[in-house]
């Protein structure tokens, strides 16, 4: 009996609209980046409240992940999906609530995050409403692409569908659980999680973001659209089979290396490292897959500019993916954390993989999508190619020097045993050159850009009046099915009297029962979900249940009322986008800030500021370093202070006022989530502030500083630097104190 065909149109409305996307998004948050690029070689370029490096920095980041790579992706997704599962998408409404919700999210993020609204967590920036809108949407995402997957005609699943499960259901489990906060107004909030858990948690997402936002996404659009391009099969599929599952479960664990040397437990941050150095392996054996795809196709490189853009994103994968495991190892994590070298090795990353395989994606696609068989003009490719090329060379080479130079300059001590570089503006003064020529490549770059926005716009102008939809026929699947019997084993041929657990390991080892797995979604997506979740569990459990991690000590206090809005002013400001507040235990540190931080110091900070780059000194021990006019004169001018600083200045905190009946709103959240405040700061916390920023501006006054400034930020922002790291000094004294009186 023959079978019954279907016919069927694909939705290439969708995913002509989300390509679009991709390329204006790309032009804005690479604009954003020039901007703040010139922002750190020249403070003038700082141009008031909202456009500050400390409020662009984060607009930026989440311009290119989530607009510019997270467009690419559905574009990716909504082509290739129907296509490997000869189906439309489950429901065209979906779809597009899909690409406006994204588009909402994205517009809301551009708003927000310059008005100094932010969690200051790293690409979990986003205020608690546009989290709740991106958990939706994302969930609306999910539920049409498993639909797909339940009306596919194409029995089993292709390598490349995957990559999009574990991204769908590893972003869902770490968006929400990092995300998870207590608001105390509509767009501010607290996290549950408080220092050092809140610190893993962070990493624990921040490092598989990229892993399942920036990695695995990609892998997916590389395995369906390179051997498209190319016109060959995957080089392996073996390979694929090893490549998905060894990266999908040792990812999850990578995140804690990113604490190395702070008040993370050591075996936590050990754990990540080891895991990090395994994840090579897999790495690389996707890049090899790729490549080797082009195997008998390399002539094709040299004419075709959309196989150039594969070549290279891939080439860029492999050198990401050698140095992130490198990155982790503690030795050289401690010369490299906290300086440049950690953002050239992300822009290498985002620039030439992520950047590369989506122009690639956008080359190939724009003529199928529009309908003229061709590019508007090759030559403006072939122009972008080698433009974009030079400059992300540029960029990350002048961006290595310039890590590699801090991190040497910061542990330098001079024959006498004293640091050569004591001043930290030093280090900074040497980058110049090298942010410069940051600029120059990163200009360079969106050239490359512009040209691809503009190919795009006469490519588009080419196309027919009304887009033709083409029927396509296939038959429907079967509700029954029978697998081919398993391939006998070699050892059963030759070998019948070995044991049957050698059978097993031979069977199992063959790997031909994943091609059972690939006709069902379900429990593929059950074996993803099992894989990221016993990852997660056996690291966040130890580092929740067993106090040991986080020792008390007593001298820790929660922060004033007026401490705690200052610190909230810090974080509105942008300020851990150039200042850690984590000395680690080396000689180089403690010689330059002082005692190293402990785990128990943090534990009534929500959201951590460890930070995670130091373009100025860390901040943990400041506290008394200065008295209260320095702080005012500081924000207000910088340059008045140190002459050859890079920061920008905040003259609008003298001037702006405190909201001090808020106050309270975030003493109750605080205290909700179990911060012991005492009874009167429960019932009057903004009396409380007041009577604290009357103290602080009168010394101001005093010394010679302007008056009037009780009611305003500065002096908020100024009580929250004047408490950071005294707690443990307090410890201190009264144990002096005690044995003190004891000897008497």
């Amino acid at each position: 009996m023959s079978e019954r065909m279907e016919k069927f149109t694909y939705d290439d409305d969708i995913a002509r609209k989300f390509t679009v996307a991709t390329v204006v998004w790309a032009v804005v948050g690479m604009l954003v980046g020039i901007l703040v690029a010139l922002q750190l070689a020249s403070p003038k370029f700082n141009l008031g409240p909202m456009l500050t490096f400390g409020r662009l920095r984060p607009l930026h980041t989440n311009a290119v992940i989530f607009a510019f790579a997270g467009n690419a992706i559905f574009a990716a997704v909504y082509y290739s999906t129907q296509r490997l599962c000869k189906a439309r998408m489950f429901s065209d409404l979906l779809s597009r609530v899909h690409f406006w919700g994204w588009q909402g999210i994205i517009v809301s993020a551009a708003l927000t995050l310059p008005m100094g609204i932010t969690q200051s967590k790293e690409y979990a920036e986003l205020a608690w409403p546009i989290d709740l809108a991106v958990a939706v949407i994302w969930l609306v995402f999910a539920f049409n692409f498993f639909g797909t997957l339940a009306k596919r005609r194409e029995r089993h699943l292709y390598v490349a569908l995957w990559f999009y499960i574990a991204t769908i259901i590893a972003i869902t489990v770490l968006y929400v659980f990092n995300n998870l906060a207590l608001p105390f107004s509509l767009f501010g909030s607290y996290p549950i999680y408080a220092g050092v858990q809140d610190a893993f948690m962070q990493w624990w997402y921040g490092h598989n973001a990229v892993a399942f936002f920036l990695t695995t996404p990609f892998l997916g659009l590389m395995y369906y659209f390179l051997p498209k391009a190319a016109n060959r099969p995957v080089f392996s599929y073996k390979l694929s089979i090893l490549h998905f599952w060894s990266l999908v479960f040792i990812y999850i664990w990578a995140g804690p290396h990113h604490l190395h040397y702070t008040a993370l437990p050591e075996w936590a941050s050990t754990l990540g490292m080891l895991f990090s150095v395994m994840l090579w392996m897999p790495s690389w054996g996707g890049m090899i897959n790729g490549l080797l795809t082009l195997r008998g196709a390399w002539n094709k490189v040299a004419e075709d500019p959309v196989l150039k853009f594969f070549v290279v994103g891939v080439t860029f994968y492999g050198m990401s993916t050698f140095e992130g495991p490198m990155l982790s190892i503690k030795t050289v994590n401690s010369l490299s954390h906290y300086t440049d070298w950690t953002i050239a090795h992300v822009h290498s990353g985002a620039l030439g993989w992520n950047g590369f395989m989506a122009f690639g994606m956008v080359y190939w696609l724009l003529p199928r999508l529009f309908q003229t068989g061709k590019m508007y003009s090759k030559k403006l490719m072939e122009y972008h190619f080698w433009i974009g090329t030079i400059g992300i060379l540029l960029y990350i080479v002048a961006i290595y020097a310039a890590g590699v130079t801090q991190g040497l300059m910061w542990r330098s001590f001079d024959a006498s045993g004293h640091l050569t570089y004591p001043d930290f503006v030093e280090t900074v003064m040497k980058l110049m050159p090298m942010y410069w020529v940051r600029v120059i490549g990163g200009l360079l770059y969106i050239t490359g850009v512009l040209l691809a926005a503009f190919n795009m716009y006469k490519t588009w102008q080419m196309r027919p009046a009304k887009y033709e939809e083409t029927v396509h026929e296939a038959p429907a699947l079967a509700s029954a099915y029978q697998d081919a019997p398993l391939p006998e084993t070699r050892l059963a041929k030759e070998h019948a009297a070995v044991a049957d657990t050698a059978h097993g390991l031979e069977r199992f080892f063959s790997l031909n029962w994943h091609r059972r797995w690939e006709r069902l979604p379900l429990t593929f997506t059950i074996w993803v979900v099992v894989a990221v979740a016993t990852a997660s569990l056996f690291e966040i459990i130890p580092t929740f249940l067993i106090k040991a991690n986080v020792p008390i000590i007593s001298s820790v206090k929660p922060y004033t009322p007026l401490e705690l809005a200052g610190r909230d002013i810090y974080v509105s400001e942008g300020c851990y986008n150039c200042h850690s507040q984590m000395v680690r235990p080396m000689r180089a540190e403690t010689e330059r800030y002082g005692e190293y931080s402990k785990a128990g110091e943090f534990i009534y900070d929500r959201p951590f500021q460890w930070g995670s780059r130091r373009i100025g000194p860390d901040l943990h021990r400041v506290g008394g370093k200065y008295p209260d006019l320095w702080h005012v004169r500081h924000m207000e001018d910088p340059r008045s202070t140190t002459p050859q600083s890079i920061m920008p200045p905040y003259p609008w905190l003298l001037h702006s006022k405190l909201d001090f009946d808020m106050i309270q709103n975030r003493v109750d959240a605080m205290v909700t989530l179990g911060v012991p405040y005492e009874d009167d700061v429960k019932k009057d916390a903004p009396a409380l502030a007041r009577a604290q920023a009357e103290k602080i501006a009168e010394g101001v006054a005093a010394a010679g500083g302007p008056e009037g400034l009780a009611d305003k930020k500065i002096i908020a922002l100024t009580a929250y630097l004047q408490r950071l790291g005294t707690d443990i000094k307090k410890q201190g004294e009264s144990q002096t104190a005690a044995l003190t009186t004891s000897a008497k």
